[in-house]
């Protein structure tokens, strides 16, 4: 493509981009998820740490081969969070109990996504099933979704400036949710520590546990109401602060604390993206040191 069509592509797009975020950011803050969206409980206190989640995600996603094999423990003396690479991860909190308390974390599938309101070319979309994904060929690599995330967790790729790609837990939409069956994980876990379900129920399940065995569990069911309700909702043993995740989230979607503002500059976040892309173009010569900035030169715009 010559650089003069890319650059007048890329603004086009990002005029039309600000238009859709401004009618999107007004409506922020008013969606409560599908009623018979699906969902999965986390009981932290039956994870043993097996990473099978992990490995089942792998192959379902067809992931590269990780660094360290899932039967490696060591992996455990750092905290992760997802990547590219790896959609789900677990880690190892020491809570000063008689044992360790294990974690696996992935996208939540939030009620109403942060990453899915502060994208302004529109890449995700909340499912009718409860998953929350995403559309590489639209994506510009803003990043916006990676600030806007409260639970830190789609991962980029910095290989190439001109495909970019953001990766996350997809809740294995297109190979079984979308067929009503479980993800990869929930299926692989040997301890039944995800029960996969519609999230109403899931809500009622997770209350009935600590109401017949409050010893067992910490009186809350995070992911209920935080940030507006997420799709994977987590039981603990000990206060959920100690196993890493934040509990200083309000109730209200986050995005509601930014829609006027959202409203107000959508094409300051719309433009920056070909404006670095038109700089990058500029910084780069031909071999010869010359610049192909007449289009028309020998009638190809370039050598």
């Amino acid at each position: 493509m010559k650089r003069r069509d890319f650059l007048k592509g890329c603004l086009m797009c990002s005029a039309a981009a600000a238009v859709g975020t401004s009618g999107k950011a007004q409506a922020a803050g008013s969606f409560e998820g599908y009623p018979d969206a699906m969902g999965v409980l986390v009981d932290l206190t039956r994870c043993v740490g097996c990473r099978s989640c992990e490995a089942a995600c792998n192959k379902e996603q067809k992931l590269p081969e990780p660094d360290v094999p899932f039967d490696d423990t060591s992996v455990f003396e750092d905290k992760r969070r997802p990547t590219e690479r790896a959609l789900t991860v677990v880690n190892r909190y020491e809570t000063g109990g008689s044992e360790p308390v294990y974690r696996k974390i992935q996208c939540n599938h939030c009620n109403e996504p942060a990453c899915l309101t502060s994208c302004f070319v529109n890449a995700y979309t909340k499912t009718k099933e409860g998953a929350v994904i995403y559309n590489p060929k639209i994506c510009v690599g803003c990043r916006n979704c990676m600030i806007a995330c409260p639970f830190n967790v789609p991962g980029y790729s910095y290989s190439s400036a001109f495909n970019p790609v953001v990766k996350k837990c997809i809740f294995c939409y297109d190979t079984r949710l979308k067929n009503g069956k479980p993800p990869a994980c929930v299926e692989s876990c040997p301890q039944e520590v995800m029960t996969f379900g519609k999230r109403a129920d899931l809500v009622k399940l997770g209350h009935e546990r600590i109401r017949e065995t409050p010893s067992r569990y910490y009186d809350k069911i995070y992911g209920e109401k935080e940030v507006g309700g997420t799709g994977w909702l987590y039981l603990s043993s000990v206060p959920f602060d100690k196993v890493g995740f934040d509990t200083t989230l309000q109730n209200e979607p986050i995005i509601s604390n930014v829609k006027d503002f959202l409203s107000m500059v959508p094409m300051v976040l719309a433009i920056w993206p070909a404006l670095f892309s038109g700089i990058h173009l500029l910084s780069t010569k031909n071999k010869d040191g010359h610049d192909d900035h007449d289009d028309s030169h020998n009638g190809t715009g370039g050598h």
